[in-house]
């Protein structure tokens, strides 16, 4: 997926303030971040579910694609619990 652009929602900066993730951190789980889930009827983008690492700590980024104009959009991101994720963080727990 190429981004020309990456831009950020209002939710996706609050949720990043109260976090401590950094855009910087954000852009590098967009570069190098395992895609672990994609929804492609999100609306008004497609949107895929994105596994990245901040030093040791995970972090899911919810990211919608606008194809036309190749830009990113950061919805929300934050650190996937150990309660509802598998120890990988790329599948939900078996309730």
């Amino acid at each position: 997926m190429e981004c020309k652009k990456l831009i950020f929602s209002g939710h996706a900066v609050q949720r990043m303030f109260e976090r401590g993730i950094s855009p910087a951190n954000v852009r590098e789980i967009v570069e190098s971040g395992e895609i672990i889930s994609e929804y492609p009827d999100d609306i008004p983008y497609p949107s895929k579910l994105i596994l990245g690492y901040v030093g040791k700590r995970p972090i899911h980024l919810v990211l919608g694609y606008n194809e036309v104009e190749q830009t990113c959009i950061a919805i929300t991101v934050y650190e996937p619990s150990k309660d509802i994720w598998e120890d990988d963080f790329k599948e939900k727990r078996s309730r």
